[in-house]
């Protein structure tokens, strides 16, 4: 476990940008999965938004800490 996060972290510290990129685009397709499925579980759970705004939030305050 520990080296699997050794590797993450040398992965993310040359590309800081990478998980708010992420992050952005699974918010984009929650906001395309509302109109293309608008009774699906994914359009009525608004999954995509959630974990693309976690992704986002972690992706910064990791680009911060590195």
């Amino acid at each position: 476990m520990s080296k699997l996060l050794d590797h993450i972290s040398e992965f993310l510290a040359h590309r800081k940008g990478l998980l708010p990129i992420i992050g952005l685009i699974l918010i984009l397709i929650n906001f395309l999965i509302q109109f293309i499925l608008p009774g699906n579980f994914l359009a009525t759970s608004n999954l995509f938004l959630h974990l693309g705004l976690l992704i986002a939030i972690l992706g910064l305050m990791l680009t911060w800490a590195l």
